[in-house]
């Protein structure tokens, strides 16, 4: 489970650059403030996106109630009063806001049948909003039997660059911090950019009144994916182990994601890979990696179990970004997400650009929307063709509300979401990919493709629908019937699906193009 303080009910309307990727899962929850009423249900599957890494590492699918923000709890503790569940009482934050903190990781925990339920806390020790879930870990020490509870710390070990040296205070204060709330940590685990050195590690045990053994160093790696290893050598599985009363299990067999040796295997595919294939994303939330990191992760993922590094190029649109510069060197475009008209028409331009060219190209959900307007503009002289959400007078409105959008006034938990049964079109690229008649993937959007601009005229230019819902009333996928173009757009993201060890099969199919597209060049 993940714990974030902040008011809103879900990260669905957070803007990417503030907060990272907003996560998807496959599954929609109903939540109600108030059990057993009625009265008001929010349909949340916007999630935060550590719950990407989560579903990545572990191989598992996560229902979105497992994220829990401050928003959900002061709203039901508020919604419950006004129900009268606390009649006679004053509401207050201890023990009301707490009872209903801990109900919600109790209930997960008892429901769902768990072993053990590891919880993070998001934001940073001494934050006024995460006190009430500090304190909420407090009493549920107290509660639960001995052993029944392991309380991790994940700290900064910053490098002084000017006297070269890792610096421990940060740690010591946040401990101290940790301690004068009620908690003490069992581990500490030490983000930094090398190793802990020992001293640094004996000095922060001294401090934080943990043994040496359970100070756990994370340094910087060449893949994520190795993390695991470099905690495994450091027994921090036994460790956990001997603070839960739990017995060490032994795995075999080929699983990829409990069998150590596999594991092993995979890190190794990860850093064996010596050619790089570029992949040029234009997008507009580029100030910080994390706002698409499901599809960097789903790129670096193909591009590895084909024997390649990805070399990610995102390039942040402005009205002075030359499109050519930034592309003519790139073996594939991948067109990203996200809502507004800002850098829309540069985005358009990349679209048109791989197509002019055609170089591999993949245009994810707004990107889909955006290939599809590029299309109309260039091949069926739809001047001014655009999407409603971006130009609401457009003469030519190729994208434009879902139907079932049209009477929505709120914006958050109100798209279409989660994952959805999609009908693949026989002998389509997309059909080629995936092998199968009907597939599962998720959805984010309000707008869509408009059929009734997928003329003639368009089909005679090469555009065809490679895949529809099942009503065969919305579009999900757009491609060219080139032989010798792979241009595609997909009103889905299926990089909320890939896994390192499995990773997504359409993206598996564009980074193979691009590989193509990058030899063949090789040889011009």
């Amino acid at each position: 489970m993940k714990i974030d303080p902040y008011l809103n009910v879900d990260p669905g309307t957070l803007n990417p650059i503030e907060h990272g990727e907003c996560f998807i899962t496959e599954n929609v929850w109903d939540f109600r403030p108030v059990d057993e009423s009625e009265e008001r249900c929010y349909k949340i599957s916007e999630i935060d996106q550590d719950f990407g890494t989560y579903e990545r590492f572990l191989g598992i699918e996560i229902d979105p109630s497992h994220n829990i923000t401050s928003g959900q709890i002061y709203l039901s503790t508020i919604l419950s009063e006004r129900k009268g569940k606390f009649l006679g009482r004053t509401v207050q934050i201890i023990p009301h806001v707490t009872n209903m903190i801990k109900e919600r990781l109790m209930d997960i925990a008892k429901n769902e049948n768990l072993d053990v339920l590891i919880i993070e806390c998001g934001g940073t020790v001494g934050d006024l909003e995460s006190s009430i879930f500090l304190e909420s870990f407090r009493q549920l020490k107290l509660e639960l039997p001995k052993r029944h509870t392991a309380f991790v710390h994940v700290t900064l070990v910053p490098y002084s660059r000017a006297v070269g040296q890792q610096k421990s205070k940060p740690t010591q204060h946040s401990i101290k911090m940790l301690q004068s709330a009620g908690l003490q940590p069992d581990i500490v685990i030490c983000r930094s950019e090398k190793a802990l050195d020992e001293d640094i590690r004996r000095k922060i045990s001294l401090f934080s009144n943990v043994p040496p053994e359970a100070v756990i160093s994370n340094p910087d790696a060449e893949t994520v994916y190795e993390i695991p290893l470099l905690f495994e050598d450091q027994q921090l599985g036994d460790s956990l182990c001997d603070l839960l009363d739990l017995k060490a299990k032994l795995v075999t067999g080929d699983n990829e994601i409990t069998n150590y040796s596999e594991w092993v295997k995979l890190v190794e595919l990860f850093k064996g890979a010596k050619e790089t294939v570029r992949i040029g994303m234009p997008g507009k939330y580029f100030n910080i990696s994390d706002s698409y990191i499901s599809i960097n992760d789903a790129i670096e993922h193909a591009a590895a179990h084909l024997g390649y590094k990805a070399e990610l190029k995102m390039i942040n649109i402005t009205e002075d970004t030359n499109i050519e510069n930034q592309l003519k060197d790139c073996d594939g475009i991948l067109l990203t997400p996200g809502f507004g008209e800002r850098a829309v028409e540069g985005m358009i331009k990349s679209a048109e650009y791989a197509m002019e060219n055609k170089i591999p190209f993949l245009g994810i959900c707004f990107g889909a929307q955006l290939f599809f307007i590029a299309f109309c503009r260039k091949y069926l002289g739809l001047e001014g063709a655009n999407s409603t959400e971006i130009d609401p007078d457009t003469p030519h409105p190729v994208v434009d509300l879902l139907e079932s959008q049209k009477a929505v006034s709120e914006k958050g938990g109100t798209m279409r979401l989660g994952g959805l049964k999609i009908i693949v079109e026989e002998g389509t690229r997309l059909d080629k990919a995936y092998h199968k008649e009907e597939i599962i993937e998720r959805f984010r959007h309000r707008y869509h493709i408009q059929e009734k601009y997928i003329t003639e005229e368009a089909k005679r230019n090469g555009l065809i629908v490679s895949s529809t819902d099942e009503t065969r009333k919305i579009i999900n996928s757009i491609e060219l019937n080139r032989e010798d173009h792979f241009c595609l757009g997909l009103q889905f993201h299926p990089e909320f699906k890939s896994r390192p060890y499995s990773p997504s099969k359409i993206y598996t199919a564009f980074i193979k193009e691009c590989i193509k597209f990058k030899i063949k060049r090789g040889f011009e």
